[in-house]
């Protein structure tokens, strides 16, 4: 585990420190379970990058495959610029 700070407002500091008393647990474990339900119920962002995600229907592999084509298409050597001819 990791150590971190968090600011409360005093009604919710009090708040914490009630329901830790009363439930025989740290303020530590409530906050953890705490976020642990929100971050369980909160719906995962969707990527965005050159689209991927974007339609459902683009996966890694094949943006992968797009991006290696674009890049290879933007920077042709002189000897194919010369064998395109």
């Amino acid at each position: 585990m990791r150590k971190t700070t968090v600011y409360l407002s005093h009604e919710l500091h009090r708040a914490l420190k009630e329901s830790a008393k009363r439930e025989g647990r740290s303020e530590a474990e409530i906050i953890r379970q705490a976020l642990s339900e929100y971050f369980t119920r909160k719906p995962k962002p969707k990527l965005r990058s050159i689209g991927a995600g974007a339609d459902g229907e683009l996966g890694a592999a094949a943006a992968k495959a797009w991006g290696r084509e674009q890049w290879a298409e933007r920077s042709v050597s002189p000897q194919r610029e010369a064998e395109r001819r």
